[in-house]
């Protein structure tokens, strides 16, 4: 077992977001967070890479306790993190913000020939700020920052979110591969269709903080399915 999430509780400011929420990811699958806005799947990101400390609950990554530990620890344990919205650094250059990704795992490796070969358009802009670049660039950066430290996990919030259809469709199969080539383990939260449909293997529906479903097999090509926890 790669991930498991226990009963896990998480809010803000002493308001609950997640309600026991349990789900585990075995190691090299693809795994998609499905659900409308506000019912808690970026909170859910957050807590599992320890920007958000859980109020009662476990995190645990191949057996080991990672409730309550920083980022930076999450890190060291080869978790890599896509942020909703890009967040990258914008009056940095695009090798300045790759240069940030190597923070991640433990080891020496870093991926930067794999990191151009699925997106060259970085490598041709690499001294470019990354704050002068497109929504879909800065997205395909921010995917980038977190592979080159080779993670064995790696969580994407929301990749579609603000870039335009032709790009997200691109970065759809370029996750894809990434997961069948190196056999990277990912866990992404979405609310666009065909990306669920075109990349996840098993989805987890949350609503109001809560796993209210698991879709598994041929259910995930079945659009009213997924619609069911997308449409407001």
């Amino acid at each position: 077992m790669s991930l498991e999430i226990s009963k896990l509780n998480a809010g803000y400011d002493g308001t609950p977001i997640l309600r026991d929420v349990s789900f585990s990811v075995d190691d090299g699958e693809i795994v998609g967070i499905v659900g409308r806005n506000g019912v808690g799947k970026t909170t859910l990101l957050k807590s599992i890479m320890g920007l958000l400390e859980p109020e009662t609950g476990r995190i645990q990554y191949n057996g080991e306790e990672l409730t309550g530990r920083s980022p930076d620890e999450h890190a060291k344990r080869s978790i890599g993190y896509v942020p909703q919205g890009r967040d990258v650094f914008p009056d940095l250059s695009v090798e300045e913000n790759l240069l940030v990704g190597e923070s991640v795992g433990d080891d020496d490796e870093t991926r930067y020939e794999q990191v151009y070969d699925y997106f060259p358009i970085l490598e041709e802009r690499a001294g470019q700020d990354a704050g002068t670049m497109s929504g879909g660039q800065q997205q395909m950066l921010a995917i980038a920052r977190a592979l080159v430290g080779d993670p064995d996990l790696l969580l994407v919030d929301e990749p579609s979110e603000g870039v335009q259809p032709s790009i997200v469709q691109s970065i759809t199969e370029d996750l894809k591969q990434i997961n069948d080539e190196f056999g990277t383990t990912i866990l992404f939260v979405e609310q666009n269709l065909s990306v669920i449909q075109g990349l996840a293997e098993r989805c987890y529906a949350i609503d109001h903080g809560t796993i209210v479903d698991e879709i598994t097999g041929d259910a995930v090509s079945e659009r009213d399915q997924l619609e069911e926890y997308l449409v407001v």
